[in-house]
């Protein structure tokens, strides 16, 4: 696969999961409505994918050494990506109760991601388990710090 097609893909990938969860706990916790978590993944799986695969494509552009086939290519690849994969977290809350729902993507995510990380350390010949738990140590944070303004919305704003 082409670098720039990794880099799309692995940026989509790892954006799309972490974004994802951090929406869904945020928004689980602080209205509890399916709808509201249902429309903020749908949301993110559109816009978050056309603004990152824009950041790839300017990023990409900026550095001037990439052809132009390289450019788009990594465009596509960050957009497909990012909006297929944060479309997977639909299926939780359309098949469980939302607490669960939460639960299980966050297992869900934190599992790929922890893949991805896996397999990214493998291939730059680096200390896999260093490059896993720096990504899901972020990943982790962005969640913590997601419940927290979920619940503090909650508390003061309902």
């Amino acid at each position: 696969m082409k670098t720039s097609t990794i880099k799309g893909v692995s940026f989509g990938l790892t954006s799309g999961i972490i974004t994802t969860l951090g929406m869904m706990v945020g928004l689980n916790f602080s209205t509890g409505s399916k709808l509201v978590v249902l429309g903020g993944i749908l949301t993110i799986a559109i816009a978050d994918a056309f603004s990152d695969a824009l950041g790839i494509h300017v990023s990409e552009e900026a550095e001037g050494r990439h052809s132009h086939q390289e450019i788009w290519l990594a465009t596509l690849a960050t957009f497909l990506s990012k909006l297929g994969f944060a479309l997977t977290f639909v299926i939780p809350v359309l098949v469980f109760r939302l607490p669960t729902a939460v639960m299980v993507s966050l297992v869900w995510g934190l599992l790929v991601l922890g893949v991805i990380s896996y397999l990214m350390g493998k291939d730059q010949e680096v200390k896999t388990y260093k490059v896993v738990m720096e990504h899901l140590s972020i990943a982790l944070l962005v969640i913590v710090i997601t419940y927290f303004v979920g619940s503090w919305i909650a508390k003061y704003f309902n």
